[in-house]
Order: C-alpha cells, then structure tokens, then sequence
C-alpha cells in the first residue's frame, strides 16, 4: 500500500519527514505537462522577436500574427517553466495595490482613473480572448471575497470600495462578520469584500492553449534560447541567443518577475519576489462546497497576503503566499499554517504539491 502523506498538520509543525512527501512542481502540470525541448533551431529573421514565452509574450504574439507580422519567441528554458504555470490561477484587476485616495495622491484622479480601469479592461479582455480562442481552461468570472484581518481593515476596505466605484466605477460589495459564512465557512476573518467581477482560470491549460494557437498561425516559439543581448542592427535589432542570432524590426520584452541582467533599464524598474504554493489531496465529496460556498477565489487584507481556492477540476485546494527564506520542505511550512488558521479541520489531509515561483513587482 502506498505511504500516507505529508499532512497539512504535519507540514505546519515543520515535521516534513513524515508521511510521503509531496511533489515538488506545480499542481497544475498535471493537466498541462510541459513539452519536451529537442536542440532548438533558431529562424534568421522575423518582423518581431519576442523575449518570454509567457501570458505576455504569447498572447502579444497572437495579436502581431493575426496582424499578418512574423513573430518569433524565446525562452530561455522549457516554455511555460515560469511564472505562467507556477501562479494560483486568479485574475484580478490589480487595484489592490494601492487605496485609491493613494493613488490619486500618486497621479492625480484622471491618471489614476485611467489605470484602474485598464486593470478592469485587462478582465474583459482575457475573457473575450479565451472565449475567441476556444481555450478549454475552466475560465470563470467567479469573483473574489478579500477577508479583513482586523475590524479596522473592514472600515478600510469600504472606504476604498466606495472611492473605487466613484473614481472608476468598478463594482463591489461589502459582506459583514455576519454573514461571511454564506462566502466562506471561517471565524478568521473579520467581514469582508467581494469584486464580482474578478476571474480564475487553470493557469496550466491557459498557456499550453495559447502555445497551440501561436503555432496553429505559424508562430516560432524557441525554448532554450534565453537572449543574451539585443543590438540596434540597421533599422531593426539583431538578438543575440544561446543558439544564434535572429534579425527583426521590433523586439518585446516580456519576462517580468525573471527579468536578469541582460535587460538592465526594465531590472532597475522590476522587484522580482518569491512566491510559493501548496496544493492538497482531493478532499471529501462535498466537502469545498461546504468551507467556501461562495465558490470565488480568496485572499486577505495583510501586507504579505496569502491567496487560495478550490482547483477547478478536482475536489482539492490550492494555497499561496510569499516564499519563506527556508530550504526544502520546510519553507512551506508558513502556508499550512496560515490554510489551518482559516480551516482548522483540514489538519489531517495531506499535501500532494509544493512549488514556488517568481513574480514581478514595480517599484
């Protein structure tokens, strides 16, 4: 019989070296498998090189083909090895990161306005995107539930809401201590928000589905070929690669949280930080539907959050939050900890992946 494995409670009390250990890649491969990369051969030329073979690069790859342009992208290891494949799958608009009042302090109310609701067109834009694709990838406009902390959090968070639908009319709802447990079935948290409109997808199938749609088109995507400059050549750049050189007229740049040295003016602008996830076993028949009925995607208010949510095909959780400065299992032992503050029952059920990744701050 198989070993039983690592559980949650176990994890938790940094005792990993009970039960079988977890594995360490993202929950989301097995669905979405990474391809295998034989020698590269690298094309001459093309009208646009783009650098990144992620959400970004690929998607702006398909705009520049259905444009009737010739695009080639590169990655410097296996294609969808990054953060693409590695994050929690929720789609937010990305107005969390300041309070509005802050942000129109920043830039003033037009700009912020502005920016705000290029988060929210980014939503409708994955959607119409996935929906003309026809990528099968469990996109949903569930909506997010942004559990308070503190009482004062609580206060904060309406506040916001309210300058956030006057500024740039994005809806929202508040959702008192009260009545949370129709969102979500915990005590840890002190009321909380909902935006109705953000989304989760499986991260996994989104990327091997618009990796199929760029070379459905004719699209070159070019793994383990990381760049290693980027020269004016003419009118136009010569990128310079681990396998060769391409000619082009226009490169993009779309590497993001693991943007490096090469790339010196976008590493000054880019904090790269670590992130980490667990995914547990399946759980009981039911037994989702009962902890978050609300059926969204969750986080809290603190500074370093944590984030999670049901796997959209099968009957497990998926928990993130910062890495921990930890080597092996135990630095994960902080998102166990965190998933039993808010479901304390769960501490018998095992953990069946663990894995991190890096993401892309601004400064």
């Amino acid at each position: 019989m198989p070993s039983p494995a690592l559980t949650l409670a176990d994890l938790a009390a940094r005792r990993v070296h009970i039960g079988a250990p977890p594995i360490h890649e993202p929950y989301w491969w097995d669905a979405a498998p990474l391809k295998d990369v034989e020698r590269p051969t690298l094309p001459m030329s093309a009208d646009a090189v783009i650098v990144g073979s992620g959400f970004t690069g690929l998607s702006a790859a398909l705009t520049l083909l259905d444009k009737g342009r010739s695009v080639v992208v590169l990655d410097k290891g296996v294609p969808g090895f990054g953060a693409s494949t590695r994050n929690g799958g929720q789609i937010g608009s990305g107005n969390q990161k300041f309070r509005v009042r802050d942000l129109v302090a920043l830039r003033g109310e037009v700009k912020a306005a502005a920016l705000l609701r290029e988060g929210t067109r980014m939503l409708d834009h994955i959607s119409a995107l996935i929906a003309k694709e026809r990528i099968d990838c469990f996109f949903q406009r569930c909506g997010r539930f942004r559990g308070a902390m503190r009482p004062a959090h609580y206060e904060a968070m309406a506040r916001d809401l309210e300058d956030l639908k006057r500024v740039a009319g994005v809806e929202s709802f508040m959702v008192p201590r009260s009545e949370q447990h129709a969102e979500i079935r915990s005590d840890r948290f002190y009321g909380g928000s909902v935006l109705p409109e953000d989304a989760s997808l499986h991260p996994g199938l989104y990327h091997s589905g618009l990796m199929a749609r760029v070379a459905a088109r004719g699209g070159a995507i070019v793994g383990l070929a990381g760049a290693k400059a980027t020269d004016r050549e003419g009118a136009g750049y010569r990128v310079v690669t681990e396998v060769g050189k391409i000619d082009c007229s226009q490169v993009l740049i779309a590497t993001n949280g693991y943007t490096d040295h090469l790339f010196g003016h976008l590493r000054q602008r880019i904090v790269s930080v670590r992130s980490a996830l667990i995914a547990t076993d399946p759980l009981e028949p039911g037994l989702i539907d009962q902890l978050m009925p609300g059926g969204r995607v969750y986080g809290n208010t603190n500074r370093v959050f944590y984030y999670f949510r049901a796997a959209p095909d099968q009957n497990r959780l998926v928990w993130g939050g910062r890495a921990a400065r930890l080597g092996g299992l135990k630095a994960y032992h902080h998102l166990a900890g965190d998933l039993l503050s808010v479901f304390p029952d769960l501490g018998k059920v095992g953990v069946s992946h663990v894995w991190d990744g890096s993401i892309g701050y601004t400064y």
